[in-house]
């Protein structure tokens, strides 16, 4: 496939050619026309999060966003979610669905990156916990609403924030928290991989069912993402000519593209990873693997399987 924005790539920093998310929106002619479409946006406490959210609610859809926010933000659009606690996942699915009846396009945009050692409420190894496990447990909690609100005409959509960082990983089946060789670098690659697995899974089970998933890099836009990264390895990166940054009104554009662009419409993620910089590990597709670790998902968060695969339980330690 030939991207429309393949050329605007010649990267030359923050406002350069490349697309803004509401540029997506309205080279696709979309703005005002998705009215009674519902779109979910996962981590919008700043950044990313809250460009997507703005160039998806100029396409008229109803946006709901989920942060971790205080009482005092409290909104009807907006939903308190920790990825921290996985009964918090629950309690936030729980309050979506008594607000909406429908949902189109889920896009699981927060993560943490390279944090100290840490485990999650539920005992996880932190990013894994938190960058998968969680988005894991809310798309299976919202799965039957994606595929009741899905139609050929406008097939229902998940897109799942990875990073070129899986390039350098593998899933610890025996050890996925890291017990004992924790890095932190080999705990975030460890997810962003599995964010790959799990969209490519979710488009081999649901995609003739019209609903798609892709997985994509967002490009490198300094957020609160890297709060955790030292000085020393933030001036690397951005002295490095092959990191050029985005505004984040660009690098939100990428996620826009994945959930709205008409290339992509009732397409998904087994045939090409989304992303313009520097392409995929060929393991990124793999079959045996994406589905040892649904199962393995779907037993950490206490959920049985609608279409249950040959694997065997593999419980890692989470003492």
């Amino acid at each position: 496939m030939s991207f429309r924005y393949a050329e605007a790539h010649n990267t030359k920093g923050p406002g350069d050619a490349r697309p803004t998310a509401l540029q997506i929106v309205n080279d696709n002619d979309l703005e005002g026309k998705l009215e009674g479409k519902v779109a979910f946006v996962i981590g919008t406490s700043s950044g990313i999060g809250i460009e997507t959210v703005r160039a998806l609610k100029a396409t008229g859809m109803r946006v709901f966003a989920a942060a971790q926010i205080s009482r005092k933000q409290k909104q009807p659009s907006l939903i308190h979610l920790d990825l921290n606690s996985l009964a918090c996942v629950r309690k936030c699915a729980k309050e979506f669905l008594e607000k909406s009846d429908k949902l189109n396009i889920l896009v699981n945009n927060a993560a943490i990156m390279v944090c100290p050692k840490g485990r999650t409420t539920d005992g996880f190894e932190l990013q894994f916990g938190t960058n998968h496990l969680a988005h894991f447990l809310l798309f299976n909690l919202l799965k039957e609403i994606l595929l009741k609100s899905a139609t050929a005409q406008f097939a229902s959509c998940v897109v799942n924030v990875s990073s070129t960082e899986h390039r350098v990983s593998q899933i610890h089946f025996e050890n996925m928290n890291l017990k004992g060789i924790y890095i932190p670098f080999m705990g975030y690659r460890q997810s962003k991989l599995a964010n790959i697995y799990m969209a490519n899974e979710i488009e081999r089970r649901y995609g003739s069912k019209n609903l798609h998933s892709f997985s994509l890099h967002l490009s490198d836009i300094w957020t609160g993402l890297q709060k955790y990264v030292s000085d020393e390895q933030m001036n690397q990166c951005k002295e490095n000519p092959m990191v050029v940054s985005h505004m984040t009104e660009q690098g939100a554009a990428t996620q826009v593209w994945a959930a709205l662009d008409k290339e992509f419409k009732g397409k998904g993620d087994l045939e090409g990873y989304t992303i313009l910089s520097p392409g995929h590990e060929k393991y990124a597709y793999d079959e045996e693997a994406e589905k040892k670790l649904w199962k393995v998902s779907l037993e950490l968060v206490g959920l049985k399987d609608d279409q249950l695969g040959g694997f065997g339980a593999i419980r890692p330690d989470i003492d």
